[in-house]
């Protein structure tokens, strides 16, 4: 049997006297597309931060393929993990091959021609161009300049990629072709992926399994099948409308 991608274990985390993240349990097999819905502030972006170590825990553990991150370098964990999230976070002063370059040359060092390789290995699995590469973020178009982000994320073949809301800044037709890129990308590469969206329809077309979080704890989690046979409560009923 293999390791679960992460491992949550009676996790909690408070902001002063605010509890957000209240004795979540909850393991995540390897390969898994995990979508992250809930109300906001319910905890989503608190726990893909959790996942990474850019937050520590109140308590409880988060083990990532199979290691308690608290004995782990968190920077080489953050380096392993991709991250996504909302908006252009592009280095603005470098261009697309260099941003998407950035993490493989802190991990292959002077090896040009393996990071050359890998930049334009993502930069065509997100279906860009590579007369993209010596152009700047700002003559990118909105779409471009997530698809580039995204393949920032990839560029270091993580096994695990965090994204929030990540499909959230661009229009709606944008935001269709990147679902379906994110979604060939996930057949393509088998990454474990957990993806935090306020949209329940975008939730239940991607997601392999749908993670919905009430008051920092875990309302239910299932496929999107099971999801929409049989909500868990009440609060989950009404998510699956529309109405919170």
């Amino acid at each position: 049997m293999s390791t679960p991608a992460i491992v949550y274990q009676a996790l909690s985390k408070s902001y002063g006297k605010q509890e957000v993240i209240r004795a979540l349990s909850l393991t995540i097999e390897q390969g898994e597309f995990v979508t992250i819905v809930g109300a906001s502030g319910c905890g989503k972006t608190t726990l893909l931060k959790l996942t990474n170590g850019l937050l520590s825990p109140d308590g409880g553990t988060v083990l990532v393929r199979g290691r308690d991150i608290r004995t782990e370098n968190l920077i080489e964990l953050r380096r392993n993990t991709g991250y996504a999230i909302q908006g252009s976070v592009l280095f603005p002063h470098m261009t697309v091959e260099q941003n998407i370059a950035y993490v493989p040359n802190l991990l292959n060092g002077r090896d040009r021609a393996r990071t050359a390789a890998a930049v334009r290995k993502w930069l065509g699995i997100v279906g860009l161009d590579e007369s993209l590469l010596p152009r700047y973020p700002d003559a990118l178009s909105g779409g471009q300049q997530q698809r580039v982000g995204i393949a920032r994320s990839l560029a270091a073949s993580p096994d695990i990629l965090l994204m929030d809301e990540p499909f959230g800044a661009v229009d709606e037709l944008t935001r269709a072709q990147l679902q379906e890129e994110l979604a060939r990308i996930h057949a393509q590469t088998g990454i474990t992926i957990l993806f935090v969206t306020h949209d329940m329809s975008e939730a239940l077309r991607l997601g392999t399994h749908v993670l919905v979080i009430e008051a920092g704890t875990v309302a239910q989690y299932g496929t999107p099948d099971e999801l929409r046979a049989a909500p868990a409560s009440a609060y989950v009923e009404q998510l699956m409308r529309g109405r919170v």
